[in-house]
């Protein structure tokens, strides 16, 4: 399914129902009176915020929406029934915005509603005309109609779970495996250009293009990257083996990085992945950078990207932190 940043719908409220006239029919009793109901209000118009980031392309070919409309009064004074509320979901960080009037509201929680149209209010049955002036009113009002509009919707995404690391750390590489996003890969530096993003048991991955010392002064991609990281809510650090007893040193310069660009980057949860031990050729090394970084106080885990069996592992353990 193609990813879908961008839209433009027509939605509206529901009518109000109609009141209507009619009169009691009573044994016995003549000109029983006025019995007409009121109409019932229409359904409102509500946006709602899910954990999908998907949910734009399925309205790709759907444009507009509408609640549905409240019923008619009935005899007996009964009130008709009230239109359904409808609900349009969207996914987290999306802004949407009216057109006309340029109101915006932004979904930045998961299951948050806002009620954008209102529906229209029933009319008022004949029974609601009469007084001691008028006892056989035979007027009634019609519903009136509810708000409509065109509306703007676009993705802010705010991912979950951000991959960082130097170019070539098997960003891409993991994504592609843990997901079904398709991410392109090379055997050369800075092969991501713009963020690739994956579904993960309804969890947004963005693998983050790579960065490089000076980042935070906009050296390589610089900013570029930095401005994407700061939407995450937490960091997968990726470190590969391949670089040998400079692991810790190019984990401190992207770690440096985020603390000079600031904005809390710094500060956010991180977990660190060691990835392609497949080059490493004494496994007992391993064990040693495992315990180096763990002094850092944070979780590590180890991943060969050709080795679908610690890749799932990985991603087992990573399903458990993110839903904490």
């Amino acid at each position: 399914m193609a990813f879908v940043d961008e839209i433009q719908l027509h939605a509206k409220a529901g009518k109000g129902g109609d009141g209507v006239v009619r009169w009691r029919h009573e044994k016995f009793i003549d000109r029983g009176g006025p019995s007409g109901g009121n109409g019932g209000r229409g359904g409102d118009v509500y946006v709602r915020a899910v954990r999908s980031m998907h949910t734009l392309a399925k309205y790709r070919h759907e444009k507009e929406f509408a609640a549905e409309n409240g019923n008619p009064g009935e005899k007996a004074s009964r009130q008709g029934k009230e239109g359904e509320d409808l609900y349009i979901d969207f996914p987290l960080g999306s802004v949407i915005k009216n057109i006309a009037t340029g109101d915006t509201i932004s979904l930045t929680e998961e299951g948050q509603t806002a009620c954008i149209l209102r529906g229209g209010k029933g009319g008022w049955g004949n029974e609601h005309f009469k007084s001691s002036h008028n006892t056989t009113p035979k007027e009634a009002t019609l519903g009136t109609p509810g708000e409509e509009g065109d509306f703007y919707v676009e993705l802010e995404l705010v991912a979950d779970i951000g991959l960082i690391g130097l170019p070539n750390a098997g960003k891409s590489s993991l994504l592609n495996s843990l997901t079904n996003a398709q991410a392109k890969i090379g055997d050369y530096a800075f092969t991501t250009l713009d963020p690739n993003l994956g579904d993960f048991y309804g969890y947004i991955i963005a693998d983050i293009p790579g960065l490089i010392e000076g980042a935070s002064e906009g050296k390589g991609l610089g900013t570029k990257f930095l401005r994407h990281v700061k939407r995450t809510r937490m960091l997968v650090h990726l470190v590969s083996f391949e670089n040998g007893d400079a692991m810790k040193k190019v984990y401190t310069e992207i770690r440096n990085e985020l603390k000079e660009y600031g904005e809390g980057l710094s500060e956010k949860e991180e977990i660190i992945l060691l990835t392609k031990t497949d080059v490493v050729e004494d496994k007992k090394s391993i064990t040693k950078h495992v315990k180096e970084f763990e002094k850092l106080g944070k979780k590590v885990f180890t991943v060969s990207l050709f080795d679908d069996v610690s890749i799932k592992a990985f991603g087992d353990e990573l399903v458990k932190i993110v839903r904490k």
